[in-house]
């Protein structure tokens, strides 16, 4: 299988298989266009499977998300109870 890099915005993540690799770039974008910048996992469940999401797409989307978050182009945002993801800014 095919393994790819994603670059975004001069910063590469590991190498992960391709399927993985466009849901990482459509989770960045989304998160990019934003215009509160910032999302639940829930919300970007929703925005990559709009219809009912099966447990694969969502383990999927959950491991992307955690993957983004080990590579430090995303970050965790805690306000109380909820937890939500953002792309994280250069210093």
């Amino acid at each position: 299988m095919a393994r790819s890099k994603i670059i975004k915005k001069g910063i590469a993540m590991k190498e992960c298989p391709p399927d993985k690799v466009q849901i990482a770039r459509d989770i960045l974008d989304y998160l990019a266009r934003q215009s509160h910048a910032e999302d639940t996992l829930e919300g970007i469940i929703q925005h990559r499977v709009p219809e009912k999401p099966t447990s694969q797409q969502i383990t999927l989307v959950k491991e992307v998300v955690g993957d983004l978050v080990t590579q430090g182009l995303l970050e965790r945002v805690k306000t109380g109870d909820r937890t939500a993801y953002r792309v994280r800014s250069r210093p």
